[in-house]
């Protein structure tokens, strides 16, 4: 690598230190290096700088949150998810997997990644803010979910890496590709909630696991007791200073006294979007303005405030960052990396660094992309070794996609801009120490359990 390469990875490197310590956008940091490097290292003009710019990611992420904050204000998400809990008996711990399965199944039935998260983060957060269950876990259910189902015989990853590995003369099993994408997400989504119930951090407060349970007596009292709720929507018990969580039901609003003509008005627009995105492949973030709209004209007396729910701070996030990586790629930085994990020699080991090259790359960019860009790299070693094709390349299609919990994904932005309550000023970093982990182990994981067992 070059001088050039490695201090741009070092920069990299201090962007993300200073945003986890400073309340400063790391997009804002990456639009200024991008605009530093750019023009006195490479020479580039503005045009040329934002050549990369995520059009479809910023228009996606401003469409969802734009209809869904409305969504949120005239009380249909929370009435969404108070149904959710009644479905389920008040079992909270169940409704995370339920958004796991309908994310699973929206890509499996070809739906593309982004849009499946677009439609199931705003529910599935505005359920952690009701419940205070970890927004990172349910970040996991959805990312994950959509992920497990993204490789399907019919689904737009799943072509792609089969068409890749036809035209390099090499067939691979998409029934198999497919079973190891959905068998690695479950795997880590399993992990992922039972290292955080072990670290007590699956439940943002203390929470009854039972929301239909009814109140019952707090310790016994050494002082004057008082009562309140908490930022989760549940109650606590202040007995001499103690606090402590006391069962009491959530209560969930019956379907009829709070179905407002704007509430039914709202879930037929959602209903609209789904089948618009899953029948039609439509733009989801043009499908969400067009339906914002329809809702804006429906909320005139609320108009100042319409525009205020669209989360600027993550598009300015997505974007900068998504530029900045994009001078990584222009200044060989990916192809340097590749190169060098090609040049090691071992198959078994190549293809280890091969999956977290990808990985790690993936976290900052397009994983469609990355699928594109990296996967043609395992073809000279498929060619020199027995390995298997099906395995290979279902490892580093798993590597590349799992990372996208990462908040510099379209996914990931998705779920910090559908984030609320306290949550909203940790979830970056949150998801930023989550991905860090998923990024050391999901590349490994995938290797481990495809490549050298011969399962595929």
């Amino acid at each position: 690598m070059t001088m050039i390469q490695i201090l741009m990875l070092v920069v990299l490197v201090v962007m993300f230190i200073a945003a986890t310590k400073w309340p400063v956008n790391i997009g804002i940091m990456g639009l200024v290096a991008a605009f530093a490097f750019g023009t006195f290292v490479f020479g580039m003009d503005d045009k040329e700088i934002l050549e990369e710019f995520p059009a479809s990611i910023v228009l996606t992420i401003v469409g969802v949150t734009f209809f869904f904050s409305i969504a949120q204000r005239n009380g249909t998400i929370k009435i969404l998810v108070d149904l959710a809990i009644r479905a389920v008996r008040g079992r909270i711990n169940v409704v995370p997997w339920i958004f796991f399965v309908i994310s699973s199944l929206l890509t499996a039935l070809g739906t593309f990644s982004p849009a499946a998260v677009a439609l199931l983060a705003p529910a599935a957060m505005g359920f952690c803010a009701t419940t205070g269950y970890s927004g990172v876990v349910m970040a996991a259910m959805v990312i994950n979910g959509a992920h497990a189902g993204g490789f399907s015989p019919i689904s737009v990853s799943g072509n792609i890496v089969r068409d890749i590995a036809e035209s390099n003369g090499f067939e691979i099993d998409s029934g198999a590709l497919f079973v190891a994408a959905y068998a690695v997400n479950l795997i880590i989504t399993v992990l992922t909630v039972v290292v955080m119930k072990a670290l007590k951090r699956l439940r943002t407060v203390p929470e009854p696991e039972d929301f239909n349970t009814e109140p019952t007596a707090g310790s016994p009292s050494t002082g004057s007791d008082t009562t309140g709720s908490d930022p989760a929507g549940g109650r606590y018990m202040t007995s001499g200073g103690q606090r402590t969580a006391v069962a009491v039901a959530a209560p969930a609003p019956t379907a009829t006294s709070s179905m407002t003509g704007q509430v039914w008005l709202t879930i037929s627009l959602i209903v609209v979007m789904v089948i618009g995105a899953v029948g039609f492949a439509l733009p989801i973030g043009f499908l969400a303005l067009a339906c914002g709209l329809v809702l804006a004209f429906t909320s005139l007396k609320n108009s100042e405030s319409l525009v205020s729910g669209i989360s600027w701070s993550t598009v300015l996030l997505v974007t900068g960052m998504i530029i900045y990586v994009s001078l990584l790629t222009h200044a060989g930085v990916i192809d340097s990396l590749s190169t060098m994990a090609v040049a090691i020699g071992a198959p078994l080991l190549v293809a280890v660094v091969l999956c977290y090259v990808i990985g790690i790359s993936s976290a900052f960019a397009s994983s469609t992309a990355l699928l594109t860009a990296l996967i043609p790299l395992s073809i000279p070693l498929l060619e020199q070794s027995d390995l298997s094709a099906t395995a290979v390349m279902a490892a580093l299609a798993v590597s590349a996609t799992i990372v996208d919990v990462s908040p510099f994904s379209t996914d990931g932005a998705l779920i910090i801009a559908n984030t609320q309550g306290k949550e909203a000023k940790t979830i970056w970093r949150d998801l930023m120490i989550y991905a860090g982990f998923v990024v050391l182990s999901a590349p490994l994981l995938s290797w481990a359990l495809l490549v050298p067992t011969g399962i595929m």
